[in-house]
């Protein structure tokens, strides 16, 4: 089996996406784009036409939402697969069984180590030998693949996944997947879905430290720092703050959930480094705003006055549990999932007394904010799979898999009455030989690495209902992330899809500019550039070729927007 905010008022938005249905609007936000700048041959459409005798190999007939997919011949569909160390794939794993036993499909995967994994994929994907689907692909990684016409625009082709555009009008994702079309008036992504934001990440403290110190969460990021020089001040041989996740980038978790709050983006949310300014109603270089300037200086603060450990940029993250669960330091980045790494590591050690507890991201100079985004990792298909016979068939299953209600909970929880049973409220229970997050710590075998379910590869977004999602979440974990839905939710950034001609100006720019951002991040956190050069340093980006780079996505921008607000829906 295995082989080696838009400048669109809101009412003039909504309005829009209640009276059309879901496959109307998408196609409409394609054909306005397309008229922005592109296809005069009319490509850009909904849907494509097929040919079902040519396409239609194992297909169901009238396959409609929340139909149970089950081929009707036999077909084997390949797909990319991200081979995650701590549950290597196995060919055995019940779930692949069950989709050939129960649903007539047989996958074919081709390997690629968690290590090794973008690197995988570009070759793969570049060199015109990509698998039918390519699992792990956030909106945003397909960009690059477009022009080489490698990638199925997955956008003509909704009409035949019937659950994912329910989902889409249910849950009000319109606004999202606008984002995801490029100029051409397609997409090329189906990403996981969220249909309420889950925030996972903020920051583990020492629970014990914190309460015998008296301190609550924090509501601001000054109290925050004010409750490190507490920490500091009553256990002097301690470094109060000691962080992790900056392997790629310096602190890039910790920077992506503190920035919302500073007005920018940073860390794993930089992306293309492109920050919307709904005031201004423009595009702004995010490395180079005042407010970026004021977020690095605040950690900049927190090294010089010794509150936060200077090797947090530079340590692995085995290092720096290390030092939170020895006693070394009293806060760490965590999310729900990693709190229980910490408590195991805390028991290794023997210190009984330790507590562990994440705290609600505090708020800051912008307010209390929080990025809100719906879309997740999803995938990406060949191109060559719409010339294959089963093609009908593969975007049915995938449609089933990933978007279905009983396509998640199958993928996430496994087969009811096997790996799990469901009482009468519809609480789930792992049977009892079996454990997953800590929910049945006696069970000898764990779901993903025995059975192959509760796996990224082919669960997104945890499971994308806010049931299905929490349905395996410990109660603080409920309670942590019921505490962050009072923030206030950033709107998506409106669409601003380039031409090829376009990526390819902005491609020389990006990559240069990411990393003197990149660079000068950690220099001015550690304190080896001082925060006062950050004129200068704003220089070194225009020299870069900022200015052309911001330009171009503005000019993008307006391209779409301009067509919209005349196009399509009139006060």
């Amino acid at each position: 089996m295995n082989t080696p905010v838009t400048g669109t008022p809101e009412g003039r938005r909504r309005r829009f996406r209640r009276t059309w249905p879901i496959t109307s609007v998408l196609a409409a936000s394609a054909l306005l784009l397309v008229s922005c700048g592109g296809d005069a041959e009319g490509e850009g459409d909904a849907a494509a036409e097929i040919d079902m005798e040519a396409s239609g190999a194992g297909a169901m007939e009238d396959f409609a939402a929340g139909d149970t997919f089950v081929a009707t011949e036999p077909v084997e569909f390949s797909l990319l697969y991200r081979d995650h160390p701590n549950y290597p794939i196995q060919d055995d794993w019940e779930f692949l069984n069950k989709l050939e036993e129960e649903h007539g499909v047989t996958l074919e995967t081709s390997n690629a180590p968690l290590s090794d994994w973008a690197e995988r994929r570009a070759l793969v994907i570049g060199a015109g030998d990509a698998p039918d689907f390519i699992p792990i692909t956030y909106p945003g990684d397909e960009t690059q693949f477009i022009a080489g016409g490698a990638l199925l625009p997955v956008s003509d082709y909704l009409d035949l996944m019937p659950n994912l555009t329910q989902k889409i009008e249910d849950w009000e994702l319109e606004e999202d997947f606008a984002s995801l079309y490029q100029e051409d008036g397609k997409f090329y992504v189906l990403p996981g879905l969220l249909e309420d934001p889950q925030h996972q990440y903020s920051f583990a403290v020492r629970g014990d430290i914190w309460d015998e110190l008296g301190l609550e969460d924090p509501e601001s990021f000054e109290e925050f720092a004010d409750q490190l020089r507490q920490v500091q001040e009553a256990y002097p041989d301690m470094v109060p703050y000691s962080d992790r996740w900056s392997e790629n980038g310096p602190l890039e978790a910790t920077l992506n959930v503190v920035a919302p709050n500073f007005g920018t983006s940073a860390g794993w949310g930089y992306g293309d480094g492109m920050h919307y300014d709904a005031e201004a109603d423009e595009f702004v270089y995010a490395g180079a705003m005042e407010e970026y300037r004021d977020l690095l200086a605040y950690f900049a603060g927190l090294v010089e006055e010794g509150l936060m450990d200077s090797e947090s940029l530079t340590q692995d993250d085995d290092q720096a549990i290390q030092k939170f669960a020895s006693g070394g330091s009293a806060v760490i980045g965590a999310n729900d999932q990693e709190l229980l790494t910490y408590r195991t590591s805390i028991e290794e050690v023997g210190d009984e007394d330790m507590e562990v507890r994440m705290i609600r991201v505090p708020g800051g100079p912008a307010g209390d904010m929080v990025d809100a985004s719906r879309l997740e990792s999803g995938m990406a298909l060949s191109a060559d799979v719409a010339e294959e016979e089963d093609f009908v068939a593969l975007l049915q299953f995938l449609d089933w898999l990933y978007y279905s209600d009983e396509g998640m909970e199958f993928s996430k929880w496994g087969v009811e009455g096997e790996t799990y049973t469901k009482d009468e409220d519809g609480s789930r229970t792992l049977a009892a030989n079996i454990d997953m997050n800590g929910l049945n710590p006696e069970g000898e075998e764990q779901l993903n690495v025995d059975y192959g379910y509760h796996n990224g590869v082919f669960m997104l977004a945890h499971g994308s209902s806010t049931e299905l999602v929490q349905s395996m979440l410990r109660d603080e974990v409920i309670e942590f992330r019921d505490s962050m839905d009072s923030k206030e939710r950033l709107t998506p950034d409106p669409a601003r899809p380039l031409d090829e001609l376009e990526r390819e100006r902005a491609s020389i720019n990006q990559t240069q500019l990411t990393d003197q951002v990149r660079t000068a991040t950690a220099q001015f956190i550690l304190g080896q550039r001082d925060i006062e050069e950050w004129d200068a340093f704003v220089a070194e980006l225009e020299s870069s070729g900022m200015a052309e780079f911001v330009d171009l996505h503005n000019e993008a921008y307006q391209r779409a927007q301009e067509t919209l607000d005349g196009d399509v829906v009139e006060d």
